[in-house]
């Protein structure tokens, strides 16, 4: 069964976001833009495309990826959303504790701040790693309880 993710970006991301997609062909994506490159874009508009649609299929376990400058901008706004667990990943090793940890389900990537290999890294990571529960069950459930 193919997998299926979906991807957003601004300006700033944009061309990780295509050569994410390029390296993963075997992933069903769900481009939710933008198309080019060409016209600055709000990230925030991207981000709401995306945490709008995985928070609509919780059931099938969805996940995504948003891409901005930093990736801080789209972790700021997904984290917003009720059901959403946006992690900025640098490394493969923040992108494997944002799973086994936190059982993120949107990871976020600065377009501008860490090479294509590492954003590539990164992704097989996220899609890899299992949520580990146990006593971090818990914790995610607090993430969630309202303040």
């Amino acid at each position: 069964m193919k997998k299926h993710l979906m991807i957003a970006a601004d300006h700033g991301g944009w061309e990780l976001k295509e050569q994410i997609k390029a390296h993963f062909p075997e992933i069903d994506w769900t481009d939710l833009g933008p198309q080019n490159s060409t016209s600055p874009v709000d990230y925030p508009d991207f981000a709401d495309l995306l945490c709008a649609k995985v928070e609509k299929s919780l059931s099938n376990d969805p996940q995504g990826i948003l891409i901005c400058g930093s990736g801080q901008g789209m972790a700021i706004r997904a984290n917003k959303y009720p059901h959403i667990r946006a992690a900025l990943a640098w490394s493969e090793d923040s992108s494997r504790l944002s799973r086994e940890h936190n059982n993120a389900n949107v990871l976020c990537l600065g377009g501008r701040l860490i090479s294509p290999s590492t954003a590539i890294e990164c992704v097989k990571t996220f899609l890899e790693t299992p949520f580990a529960g146990g006593r971090h069950t818990a914790r995610v459930e607090k993430i969630h309880k309202p303040l």
